[in-house]
């Protein structure tokens, strides 16, 4: 008899089960059957096979597909008896079943994955107990952090007896466990204190890998600001000789310059080519990170002026400027400065499309522009293209 090749494939083949049994591992349920002590098994597998008028129009096939499933290791094939009025009684395949996890470890190839996660699971069971959950839920995870996992429940553990240490990850002082490990790191440590630190030993302020050391009490690395002084006779120091200063965050609040103008330019050449302006310094920038500035109260009695690229991302920084600081006037972001240096546009590579609610109207509108390539797709013009000319010009209408 000919077989049906269409009816045929519909059938449960032994690829089937195996797919089968590969998903439960793939869900991590095979695993965290391991921390739980919950166990799926003795389990049914989906079985679909052939039907009576299967058995008759292709009996060949049907024998061969026992023979298949009954070929599999690790399965047991429950039989029934199927009787036809032609054929007569056959035994043929009623229900597939996976008896215990080692037989679907063995099955999937597993073995010794599942050995590897035991050990972590023992080792947080003595250890840090309160991660046994964790583990049920990410057991992939770790898996992948095998070979660090003691290293982390050291970790771990010293944070738990040390909260909100105010040190350096530097100063931790664990056998094997260096900074550099806490920081790669960081992302699962954060995962794991949460789970073991009370909540008043977490900050939930803060977040991410730029804020680990504050949400969990270690000191931080002082933000640096770079400034130059552009009054000789405003100088911080004796000499006469140009003054590139840079001081952490905390001093440079302290400072009492005696000037009433601030420029920020995120360009260093620009930075370093500014001419000398009276009564005025002149702030290094550094894209989107302006929180240090704030706590410098003597900002807030002088007239700030930002210069930045004239493209969304430049707007967008002179918005969020806005936020921290209040009163900031843009410096050389308008339109006649773009226009008047055509030849000098650029591309900017991807574009910031929020709205901006710190913008006057002008910037506003220059911005939907830019925003909307109403003048030319993702136009930019990077503030050193300006000639220097035109930026002492416009120093000098300064009031």
């Amino acid at each position: 008899m000919q077989s049906k090749p269409s009816t045929v494939e519909g059938w449960t083949r032994a690829s089937d089960l195996r797919a089968q049994v590969q998903k439960l591992w793939d869900r991590g349920e095979l695993l965290a059957g391991l921390v739980t002590g919950q166990s799926p098994f003795p389990k049914r597998l989906s079985l679909k096979g052939p039907t009576s008028s299967d058995m008759m129009e292709c009996f060949d096939d049907v024998r061969a597909w026992i023979q298949e499933l009954q070929a599999v290791p690790h399965c047991r094939v429950a039989m029934r008896e199927f009787k036809h009025r032609v054929l007569g009684a056959n035994l043929v395949p009623n229900e597939v079943w996976i008896e215990s996890l080692q037989e679907a470890l063995a099955l999937t190839g597993k073995q010794r994955e599942a050995c590897r996660f035991i050990a972590l699971v023992e080792s947080a069971r003595k250890q840090q107990p309160e991660l046994l959950d964790w583990l049920a839920r990410r057991p992939f995870i770790a898996l992948e952090l095998f070979e660090d996992w003691s290293r982390l429940l050291e970790a771990v553990a010293w944070v738990k007896q040390h909260p909100r240490p105010g040190v350096y990850l530097r100063q931790v002082d664990i056998p094997g466990v260096h900074s550099k490990f806490l920081e790669t790191h960081h992302s699962v440590l954060s995962e794991l204190l949460d789970i073991v630190l009370p909540l008043h030993a977490i900050d939930t302020t803060a977040s991410g890998a730029t804020e680990f050391a504050k949400r969990y009490g270690f000191r931080e690395k002082p933000t640096r600001i770079r400034f130059r002084v552009l009054d000789p006779g405003c100088a911080l120091l004796p000499g006469g000789v140009p003054q590139d200063i840079t001081l952490d965050a905390e001093s440079f609040a302290r400072l009492a310059p005696g000037i009433s103008r601030v420029f920020i330019t995120e360009n260093e050449i620009n930075f370093l080519a500014f001419p000398s302006v009276n009564d005025s310094l002149i702030i290094f920038g550094s894209g989107y990170g302006f929180a240090a500035l704030a706590r410098a109260e003597w900002l807030s009695h002088c007239r700030i002026y930002y210069w930045g690229d004239i493209d969304t991302h430049g707007f967008a920084i002179l918005d969020q400027l806005r936020r921290q600081l209040g009163k900031v006037q843009s410096f050389l972001m308008d339109r006649t400065t773009l226009m008047a240096f055509d030849s000098q546009w650029g591309i900017e590579e991807k574009q910031t499309v929020r709205a901006l609610d710190h913008l006057n109207d002008e910037e506003r509108a220059l911005y939907d522009d830019l925003r909307d390539n109403r003048i030319r797709k993702n136009l930019r013009l990077e503030q050193e293209r300006i000639a220097f000319g035109w930026v002492e010009s416009a120093i000098s209408s300064l009031t």
